[in-house]
């Protein structure tokens, strides 16, 4: 882990954290894919006080996490333990948006969704809804 990433995760960085693994999952992080995070940083009252500069060093983590054999694992570790349980559904809902910004959804995209759903225990009901307003938002 990056010595410039406090140990403690905001619940923002969680969010951030999220949204990058989804973009990275696929080994291609799209333009759209980091536009949908920076818009969404940049629009959703949550991130109001959010230091835009975290997005790198929070980034920066999830793709060393990602280079660790059990990196995923320590991934939702972190996001568990820094995240309020009242936003697990507004993380889910941006990495929707986040894996649906592109126009298509890999299988990787779609395997890591799911992990999501399980670690951050998403009703399958809710999950559903948030999916179809994804994809609802990203039809072209």
């Amino acid at each position: 882990m990056p010595e410039n990433l406090s140990l403690t995760l905001s619940p923002q960085d969680c969010l951030i954290a999220v949204m990058v693994a989804v973009s990275a999952s696929d080994e291609d992080i799209g333009t759209a894919e980091l536009i949908k995070i920076q818009t969404a940083v940049n629009l959703l009252p949550i991130f109001a006080e959010f230091d835009v500069d975290r997005i790198k060093t929070v980034s920066q983590m999830v793709f060393d996490l990602f280079e660790q054999e059990d990196g995923l694992d320590a991934l939702f570790g972190l996001v568990k333990e820094a995240l309020p349980h009242r936003l697990n559904e507004t993380a889910y809902a941006l990495a929707c948006d986040v894996a649906a910004a592109d126009g298509t959804l890999e299988e990787t995209e779609l395997r890591l969704l799911e992990e999501i759903r399980y670690e951050l225990e998403i009703d399958r009901l809710h999950a559903a809804a948030i999916e179809r307003g994804a994809r609802a938002r990203h039809l072209t």
